[in-house]
Order: C-alpha cells, then structure tokens, then sequence
C-alpha cells in the first residue's frame, strides 16, 4: 500500500522539479501533441460509439433473456468503447512523443543526481533505443489488449462480476501505463528483460503511478496534462528506487 501511495504522490513531487529547473519545454510540447491527437482519436471513437452496443447485441440469437442481454451488451459496449480509445490514444501519444520523454527523464535525473555520469548522444545509442522500445510497446500492448478482452469477455458470461470489471480493466492498463512511464528512465539503464523484472517487483508502485495517469486521461482538461506529469512523476520513483538499491 505504501508504494501505490508513493506512486500517487510523486506527480506532485514531478512537477515541483519540473518548476523548479525550468523544463517547460518538454512539458508544453507533449501537451500541444496531446491536445492534436485527442481531438483525432475522439472524434473517430465518437463515430463508432452508436454501433458497438448494437453489434454485440446482434451476436444474442435468442429471445430469452434478450432484454438482460442487451443491458449487458450496453455497459460492456460503453467500458470496451472508453478502455480502448485511452488504450489507442495512451500507445500513440507515448510512441509520438517518446523523444521530448526521455530527454525529460533525462534532464530530471541530472538535477536530481548531477554527480552521476551523464548519457552522451550517439546515433547507434538512439537506433538501439528505438528497437528497445518498440519491443516494450509491442509487449506491452498485446498483453493489454489480450487480458482486457479477457475481462471483457468474462463480464459478459458471468453477469454477477459485470460491476467489477471496469475497475480491473483500470488496474490493468493503470499497470502497463506506470510501466511506460518508467521505461523512459530504465531504457538509459537496463535491458527489455530486466525492465520488466524491475516492474514486476514493484508492481504496486507502477499501478500507483499509472492509475493517476489514467484517470488525467479520463478528464476534460487532464489528458493534455497525463504524459509529461507521468514520466516526471515516473522518472522521480524510479531514480529513487535505483539509487536507494544501489547505496544499500
């Protein structure tokens, strides 16, 4: 519990840092991004937001229980709508705008540990890190989608635990964004398979960071606001947790 708390907490720690070493500039930008992309994503969820209840419906052959059925197909065809337009807008704003993240990241952790070695550009260094993080986000992603429409599915079989799935849809993709925000810091340091090591021991604590990130994106005016708070707040655990490994 303590780690979810401090997951939570380190947005507010995030942009106090951010304030105070004055890195706007990779704060607005990836705003900007999100703004463009969210009006996009919006409007084409928007379009399809009439026929998804009406097309898991028409899959109930029976008159039966159709009445139930279709309260059902309803709220599920509302949570499936909601979880994955965050889902598709969450990949795409942090692939986009991956590049402004990492050297936040980076920047953080040099205010906050400057007697660390800094991380010099190379080409081969940025190419390597672009494979690396295709792989996270292709991970990341299919093992999302594959336990949300597992949820989902079973939402649908047994009705009893309908309430209940939304709020373990949320856990999970709170879980895979906290592991997003962390890998703009653990890709300066680890390898895929230790990065994922490193998030499975502190599960809590990326649940904690990603659980604020998805209810920014969830508000009107907070998804513009969910990458960079995230990654700061992301940047400012991990570096923690590292560094305090590293001095035991």
């Amino acid at each position: 519990m303590q780690s979810f708390l401090t997951g939570v907490t380190s947005y507010l720690k995030g942009l106090q840092l951010i304030a105070r070493h004055r890195l706007w500039l990779y704060f607005w930008i990836p705003v900007l991004l999100s703004l463009v992309l969210g009006v996009v994503v919006l409007q084409a969820a928007w379009g399809v937001s009439d026929d998804l209840g009406g097309w898991l419906i028409s899959f109930y052959p029976f008159e039966w229980g159709k009445t139930t059925f279709e309260k059902i197909a309803t709220v599920t065809g509302g949570v499936s709508l909601v979880a994955f337009t965050l889902l598709i807008f969450r990949y795409i704003i942090m692939a986009i705008a991956a590049p402004f993240m990492s050297l936040l990241s980076e920047r953080l952790e040099q205010k906050m540990y400057p007697d660390l070695p800094k991380t010099s550009f190379s080409l081969p260094r940025m190419l390597s890190d672009l494979v690396r993080g295709v792989r996270i986000a292709l991970r990341n992603i299919v093992r999302e989608v594959v336990i949300t429409l597992f949820l989902l599915i079973l939402g649908i079989i047994l009705p009893i635990i309908s309430p209940l799935v939304p709020i373990m849809i949320i856990l999970v993709q709170a879980y895979y964004a906290g592991f997003g925000n962390f890998d703009y810091t653990l890709e300066r340091r680890m390898g895929v398979r230790e990065s994922v090591r490193f998030v499975k021991d502190n599960r809590t604590l990326a649940i904690g960071n990603g659980i604020v990130f998805v209810v920014l994106l969830m508000t009107v005016v907070g998804f513009l606001f969910a990458l960079p708070l995230g990654t700061a707040a992301g940047a400012v655990v991990t570096l923690e947790k590292l560094e305090g490994s590293s001095e035991n």
